[in-house]
């Protein structure tokens, strides 16, 4: 689901906000979710898998994937989205992936405990924050699930990554407009591709520059790299990777910072 262009208009027209939330001023990231490596130099930031150790000395971000399952992992089938064969609903792009059912609160309330380790995980390797990924799951759920039900689950996990003293961000959907800081408690944003689609200013103009980490995507562009940089609604740390996000010294690995 992409924003709708007067929707977009009207982002890109707003105020850009300065800096309020946790992630350090003038912050560069690397995203290293398949595999921990040394940062680039520049990078401050290192988002990492809950299942990874932190960088010692940098604002550590914690991945944990909050509204699908890992792949390989086992999952009760009462709470995961059933298609219309009734069987688990996979993530069209991910089909080891399946979707978390959140569309009551007892079955939100289930999953979180399921996910608790994750995010107890996270706290006790000393991560700074945690992001949760696809909170955007509800829309490749064939209209099983609503937003209300994300934004509630979203809840749910923001309060329990406070109760450990972990920050959370907002992982893309534009679509929330300001409900996912204000309504949810969300403090940052990762936003995946929003120069892509012309979608930077939904989470700028919520957060701040400064409090959102960007990832463009090389061979997937809109235009150059430089471009994307120039953007002047592009998050304060904007980042060019391979889509597989491969550790440095891989084959096809690709990082690259605005200056």
């Amino acid at each position: 689901m992409r924003l709708l262009p007067g929707l977009a208009l009207a982002l890109l027209a707003a105020p850009v906000l300065a800096q309020t939330g946790p992630l350090p001023e003038g912050g560069v990231a690397d995203y290293q979710l398949g595999g921990g490596y040394p940062p680039p130099s520049g990078v401050t930031i290192v988002v990492r898998d809950s299942t990874d150790t932190p960088e010692p000395g940098y604002f550590n971000i914690c991945y944990v994937n909050g509204f699908q399952t890992q792949p390989g992992d086992t999952w009760p089938k009462d709470l995961l989205v059933r298609g219309a064969d009734g069987e688990p609903l996979a993530d069209e792009g991910w089909p080891d992936e399946f979707l978390l059912d959140t569309s009551t609160e007892a079955a939100r309330r289930a999953n979180l405990e399921r996910l608790a380790p994750a995010l107890e995980a996270c706290a006790k390797k000393g991560f700074s924050a945690v992001e949760f990924d696809n909170l955007d799951s509800y829309t490749r759920s064939g209209g099983r699930l609503e937003m209300e039900d994300a934004l509630a689950f979203a809840k749910l996990l923001v309060g329990a990554a406070r109760a450990l003293g972990l920050p959370a961000g907002q992982k893309n959907n534009a679509e929330f407009g300001t409900r996912g800081r204000d309504e949810v408690g969300f403090a940052f944003a990762v936003a995946e591709e929003c120069h892509v689609w012309q979608e930077c200013a939904a989470y700028t103009g919520v957060y701040g520059r400064g409090q959102v980490l960007g990832i463009e995507y090389a061979g997937e562009l809109r235009g150059t790299f430089a471009e994307a940089c120039a953007d002047p609604a592009r998050p304060g740390s904007l980042i060019l990777r391979d889509r597989l996000l491969k550790p440095a010294g891989a084959e096809g690995h690709v990082f690259d910072a605005c200056r």
